[in-house]
């Protein structure tokens, strides 16, 4: 057998393995340009912790007028974990509160862009899952934020994943080390990127990242070299900083698959 065609086959073998990476985490995906590299519990159900905000910023942007204004509700003021500490009232655009929610996965910017009603805004987030062909997902609220009946797979975040990197409306802040945001009242709040990737890892360009105490550590990154693109979802991760950076490295390094 030929070197090529046997770098073939154990390309092949590793693809179809049922989890050829197991210290990567409760379930992963890889991805070399659209196709599917690896992957291990690809289609467990599993708390999506803030990698639920890849939709909730793909309906923002979708819907448009990022340029319009929200002014903050009292429940988005409210809300906890991770958040920018807006104030009940303040103005902002729907584009400064987008980067805020997918740079640093603020609750209270996502609760924002989501409106007052967060059930009708969840159930829009289940029609479009459904659009996109996330049949094992279902979103009960637009942050994440652990919930019963909530859940969703690897295999299905690679979907959406896919979706957002698809439009340069997410990119453009996804790949942002810092941001800063301006109400219009003129109060300056900058913060950085969670993604800890970004700027550290040689062509990371994105996407989300995610942590509650029921979801565990969540990742889901897009890095770019030489025109080929990988990304990689993984969930309930062990290591997703460096155990991250071991996986982009081997799906650069692998055969195509």
């Amino acid at each position: 057998m030929g070197r090529g065609a046997l770098a073939l086959l154990l390309a092949g073998a590793a693809a179809a393995a049922p989890n050829p990476f197991p210290a990567a985490g409760a379930a992963y995906v890889v991805e070399r340009d659209g196709k599917l590299l690896w992957a291990g519990g690809a289609d467990k159900r599993l708390p999506p912790a803030s990698l639920a905000k890849m939709m909730t910023a793909l309906l923002v942007i979708e819907d448009g007028g990022l340029a319009e204004t929200v002014t903050v509700s009292r429940a988005a003021a409210r809300e906890t974990g991770t958040r920018l500490g807006l104030k009940e009232g303040e103005r902002f655009k729907r584009g400064a509160l987008l980067t805020a929610t997918i740079v640093r996965s603020a609750n209270d910017a996502c609760r924002a862009l989501a409106g007052n009603d967060e059930r009708v805004f969840a159930r829009r987030m289940n029609e479009r899952a459904k659009g996109l062909g996330m049949a094992d997902s279902f979103f009960s609220n637009p942050c994440g934020h652990d919930a019963p009946g909530q859940y969703t797979t690897a295999s299905d975040l690679a979907r959406l994943a896919n979706a957002v990197a698809a439009r340069p409306e997410y990119m453009a802040a996804a790949r942002l080390e810092r941001a800063t945001i301006v109400s219009d009242g003129g109060r300056k709040l900058s913060f950085d990127n969670t993604n800890a990737l970004i700027g550290r890892y040689e062509g990371a360009i994105g996407l989300k990242t995610g942590t509650t105490p029921g979801a565990g550590t969540c990742l889901a990154a897009l890095a770019e070299r030489g025109g080929t693109r990988v990304l990689l979802i993984v969930l309930r991760a062990k290591d997703r900083w460096w155990g991250g950076d071991a996986l982009l490295d081997r799906a650069f390094a692998a055969d195509a698959p």
